[in-house]
């Protein structure tokens, strides 16, 4: 983020993350342990994520991608394109 303040922690990141993954899970009317079965992830793991926004990266996209689809995620990882902003880094861009 090259050093940008944030008005968001991690940590208020990670409980969105827990919340939407509930709040998902509900829209399917599925249980815990319904949305366990399907994505290999255990029940108790699923139940303290939603309450505390912790669990590992893998599980998490295992969750989500029974849930909603993992494409818009992938795409976190490709590099933008910077939008020059003055003519210097026009310029810039150029050499």
């Amino acid at each position: 983020m090259d050093g940008l303040i944030s008005l968001h922690s991690a940590y208020d990141v990670q409980l969105a993350l827990a919340e939407a993954v509930k709040c998902r899970r509900k829209q399917k009317k599925w249980s815990r342990q319904t949305l366990a079965e399907r994505s290999g992830v255990p029940a108790a793991t699923i139940k303290h994520f939603e309450s505390t926004g912790q669990i590992s990266l893998r599980q998490f996209l295992l969750l989500w991608q029974m849930l909603d689809a993992l494409e818009p995620l992938l795409e976190l990882s490709k590099t933008k394109q910077l939008i020059p902003k003055t003519i210097e880094d026009v310029l810039s861009m150029r050499g």
